[in-house]
């Protein structure tokens, strides 16, 4: 076997504070905080002199997580267009499975978040959406329907 298991995905943003608490109404409990600098980080990420914030978050079922890292040094470059469509190459959303998704969109809002689309309907299966919340990120997200 080469893997074990993803562990978690790393989000790199300006405002870990707003970014905690967006992902917290989306329902994701906050599984600790640190502070990362030293040599090891340094190595690991192959920048020097690294001084980062980190808020480990994690789905209720326990199976995913998110690392939000804000990096105080060195200084975060930012990406260009700040708010990159969907089809951009690279990470391209993360997406959670929900219970009501016009409740959590609502409640997302309330932190800023958009939707980058509208809520759709996938045959009698899904209801879809993707939403921009802080610092551009997109969060699909779906319901299941019976």
């Amino acid at each position: 076997m080469t893997i074990q298991r993803m562990d978690n995905v790393a989000i790199v943003v300006e405002d870990l504070d707003a970014a905690v608490a967006f992902f917290t109404e989306l329902g994701m409990e906050l599984e600790g905080r640190a502070q990362i600098e030293g040599l090891t980080a340094d190595r690991t990420v192959g920048l020097d002199g690294v001084r980062s914030d980190i808020a480990m978050m994690r789905t209720p079922d326990g199976h995913g997580r998110l690392e939000l890292t804000k990096y105080h040094a060195p200084a975060a470059i930012g990406a260009t267009p700040h708010d990159p469509p969907p089809n951009t190459p690279g990470l391209h959303r993360v997406m959670f499975a929900v219970d009501d998704i016009e409740d959590v969109v609502a409640r997302l809002r309330t932190h800023g978040a958009e939707l980058v689309g509208e809520l759709a309907q996938y045959e009698n299966s899904y209801r879809l959406c993707y939403v921009r919340g802080p610092e551009g990120i997109i969060v699909a997200l779906a319901e299941q329907l019976n």
